[in-house]
């Protein structure tokens, strides 16, 4: 159920439209879903949240866009959130995701989330060897 109602003509207010068809022009569709046009609600909110969305995951980086997508529906399933998992999946899916891939990645987001739990009940101290900035031996002998 949702906690907030979207404007009844969001449009209308033109620091909304203004996002609105950023989304259509970055995504290339006139499709605007249920995220952006409930969190039309507040302008500020969906402009700051739209432009953050577009740096990382519509801006070309060291990661595909597809594995974007794969990631952030992992993040999604693992934060329980059944909006973004089903959103990303399909984002991921409409950039060559298969079927395959997708089963591999409930696989990795299963084994992650069991290893975890278990991680955090027993609290084992972390390696230097997998802190960021200590050397490994083989490092140093190179």
């Amino acid at each position: 159920m949702p906690t907030v109602s979207p404007p009844a003509e969001p449009e209308a207010d033109p620091r909304v439209k203004a996002v609105f068809d950023d989304i259509r022009a970055t995504r290339d569709s006139d499709f605007i879903n249920n995220f952006w046009l409930y969190l039309a609600f507040d302008a500020d909110l969906l402009a700051a949240t739209w432009a953050e969305v577009k740096g990382i995951m519509a801006a070309p980086s060291a990661l595909d866009p597809k594995v974007k997508e794969m990631i952030y529906a992992a993040v999604s399933a693992a934060n329980a959130c059944d909006y973004c998992v089903h959103s990303h999946l399909a984002a991921a899916r409409a950039r060559g995701m298969t079927m395959a891939e997708q089963a591999d990645l409930f696989r990795v987001v299963a084994l992650a989330g069991k290893t975890n739990h278990l991680a955090n009940a027993i609290r084992p101290p972390v390696d230097a060897v997998f802190v960021q900035g200590i050397e490994t031996k083989r490092e140093r002998d190179e």
